[in-house]
C-alpha cells in the first residue's frame, strides 16, 4: 500500500505529534513521507519606502534569503528532533501561508496529515485555521492529530 504521506510541521508540539503520527503510518503503508513548512517573508519597512531615503534593493533580497533559510532550518531541526536523525523523510520549504502550500504539497499524496492546532493564539479552539482548510478543500483524506497536553 505503497503511496506518498504528507505532514505539515510547523515547530508547535501539534505539528510534533502529527510528524510521528505520519511516521509511523508511512511506515506501515511502505509510504514515503514528506514534511512540509510553510513561510512567509514580509519585507521590511523603512523610511527609504517613502521615498526619502535611498535604500539598496539588495536589502531585501538578503532578508529574503535570511527568512528562507531560518525556514529551512526550522523545519529540518524539528524533523530530527521528532524522526531522528537517519529519519528517511523528506523536507520541503515552501513560501505562502500554511493552508495553501499543504494543499498545494498534498495534489499528488494519498493522505495529509496535521497538527489540529498551530502556532496561531486561539487555544480554546478544537481546530485550528489551516486544519480546518485542508480537512474542508484537500484532494486526499486528511488526518488531524491532537496532541497531549503535556507537549
Amino acid at each position: 500500500m505503497a503511496g506518498k504521506i504528507v505532514v505539515g510541521v510547523d515547530g508547535s508540539a501539534h505539528a510534533a505529534a502529527a510528524l510521528r503520527w505520519a511516521a509511523e503510518e508511512a511506515t506501515l503503508r511502505s509510504a514515503t513521507l514528506e514534511a512540509v513548512h510553510a513561510w512567509s517573508f514580509v519585507p521590511v519597512t523603512t523610511p527609504a519606502d517613502s521615498g526619502l531615503v535611498p535604500m539598496a534593493w539588495t536589502d531585501n533580497v538578503e532578508l529574503l534569503d535570511i527568512t528562507r533559510q531560518s525556514a529551512e532550518d526550522a523545519a529540518a531541526a524539528q524533523v530530527a528532533e521528532v524522526l531522528g536523525p537517519d529519519h528517511a523523510a523528506t523536507v520541503t520549504v515552501s513560501q505562502g501561508g500554511p493552508g495553501e502550500v499543504l494543499l498545494d504539497a498534498a495534489q499528488d499524496a494519498d493522505l495529509l496529515v496535521v497538527g489540529n492546532r498551530g502556532r496561531g493564539n486561539i487555544k480554546a479552539a478544537l481546530l485550528g485555521s489551516t486544519s480546518a482548510k485542508v480537512a474542508d478543500e484537500a484532494p486526499c483524506p486528511v488526518v488531524v492529530v491532537r496532541a497531549h497536553d503535556e507537549e
